[in-house]
C-alpha cells in the first residue's frame, strides 16, 4: 500500500512539475512580416529548448509602442524588437530597461554598430541593412548621392517619399554630397524640390520600383538592400552603387521591456536569436541580414544582404536620436515644398 501511495505521489509531482513547465511563457513583440519562417527557424527550436511557449504578438512600430504605453504600469510583453528610433522612443517614455550585456554569451559576436546602438545599453543589433542607389549601368554611371540630380538621369529616377524608411536615409546621404549634412535635412529637401519634376515618382513601396526598371521607366532609384534581390533576377545590367559619400541605412533592435514578467526568458531567447546558427538561418532564407559577424555565407545569398565586415563598417546610419527628434519637420517641410 506504501509502495502504491508512494508511486502515485510521484505520478503527481511530476504532472505538476510538467504543468509548471508549460505555464512558463515569454511574450514578445515583433514585426508581421516572415512569421511562418520566423517560428520554423526561432520559435519552434526556442521553446523546445528551453521548455516554455513563445507568445507571438505583431504589428507596426505605432501599434505596438503603444500598447507598451497602455501596459507600462503592468507588462504583458517581455521583449520587443523595433527601429533604433522606435526604441529611443521607449526610452524616453521609460517603457524599457538597460539590458544586462553579461548575460548574452553571443554579445561579443556582434558587429561594433549592433553592441549599443543608442546608448545605455538600451538595446541591441540583431540586423540591419544598407541603403545606396540601384541603377542601369547601360545608361549611366552613378559615384554619388548628387548623381541623382544629374542630366542623363532626369525623367528616369524613382524617389523614396519621406514618408518612407528608405525617405530620411537618401536625403541625409544627399545632404552629406552637398555638404550641407544637417539633422533638419533642409538642404536636401530644398534641392529635390528645385528637381521634382525630373523625378518619375516619389515612390512610397519598393515593390513598385521593380515593374517601373524592368519597363525602363526608371533607370535608377535609392532602396534598401532588403529589395535588391528582385533587381538582381531581372535579366537587364543593373548594379548596386558604391557613392563615394558612402551608403547609409537602418537597424533593427532588440529592446527588454521594463518590469517584464519573465526576464529571464528574454535574456535566453535574445541570445538564441544572436546565436551564429540562428543568424545564419535567418540569413540564408533572406529574411535578416546578420549582425553576428561570425556567419558565414555563400556569394549567392551574400550578395542579397548586408553582409560581411568592410560594407558594414562603411555604413553611415543617422542617429536615432536626430531621427526622432526631427520627423514632424521632415514631414511638414516636404509637404511645404514638394508636395505630394
Amino acid at each position: 500500500m506504501k509502495k502504491i501511495l508512494l508511486a502515485s505521489s510521484t505520478a503527481l509531482l511530476l504532472v505538476a512539475s510538467s504543468a509548471q513547465a508549460q505555464e512558463r511563457k515569454l511574450v514578445i513583440s515583433v514585426y508581421g512580416f516572415a512569421q511562418d519562417a520566423f517560428k520554423t527557424i526561432l520559435y519552434d527550436p526556442f521553446e523546445a529548448k528551453c521548455g516554455c511557449k513563445v507568445v507571438v504578438e505583431t504589428g507596426n512600430s505605432v501599434e505596438r509602442l503603444a500598447k507598451l504605453e497602455a501596459n507600462k504600469e503592468n507588462p504583458v510583453i517581455d521583449m520587443a524588437v523595433v527601429a533604433t528610433p522606435d526604441a529611443l522612443a521607449a526610452t524616453r517614455a521609460n517603457l524599457i530597461e538597460p539590458i544586462d550585456v553579461s548575460k548574452l554569451s553571443n554579445y561579443e559576436k556582434l558587429y561594433d554598430i549592433a553592441k549599443d546602438p543608442i546608448g545605455g545599453h538600451m538595446s541591441v543589433g540583431y540586423t540591419f541593412y544598407a541603403t545606396s542607389i540601384v541603377y542601369r549601368s547601360d545608361k549611366v554611371t552613378i559615384n554619388s548621392w548628387n548623381d541623382l540630380f544629374s542630366k542623363e538621369l532626369a525623367g528616369h529616377v524613382a524617389f523614396p517619399n519621406v514618408t518612407t524608411n528608405q525617405g530620411p536615409p537618401t536625403l541625409y546621404m544627399i545632404g552629406k554630397a552637398m555638404g550641407k549634412n544637417t539633422p533638419d535635412l533642409k538642404a536636401p529637401i530644398e534641392k529635390v524640390a528645385e528637381h521634382k519634376d525630373d523625378f518619375v515618382t516619389f515612390y512610397v513601396r519598393s515593390s513598385q520600383l521593380t515593374q517601373l526598371m524592368q519597363q525602363e521607366e526608371i533607370w535608377a532609384a535609392p532602396i534598401g538592400r532588403f529589395a535588391w534581390e528582385g533587381f538582381a533576377k531581372m535579366d537587364l545590367p543593373i548594379k548596386w552603387a558604391t557613392p563615394k559619400e558612402g551608403q547609409t541605412g537602418g537597424m533593427n533592435v532588440m529592446i527588454l521591456v521594463k518590469g517584464a514578467k519573465n526576464k529571464d526568458l528574454a535574456y535566453q531567447f535574445m541570445d538564441f536569436w544572436l546565436s551564429t546558427e540562428i543568424q545564419t538561418k535567418l540569413a540564408e532564407r533572406l529574411i535578416d541580414s546578420p549582425a553576428n559577424k561570425e556567419v558565414k555565407l555563400p556569394a549567392a545569398v551574400a550578395e542579397n544582404l548586408t553582409y560581411g565586415e568592410d560594407l558594414v563598417k562603411s555604413l553611415d546610419l543617422q542617429p536615432a536620436e536626430a531621427i526622432l527628434d526631427n520627423r514632424e519637420s521632415w514631414l511638414s517641410q516636404w509637404n511645404a515644398k514638394v508636395g505630394q
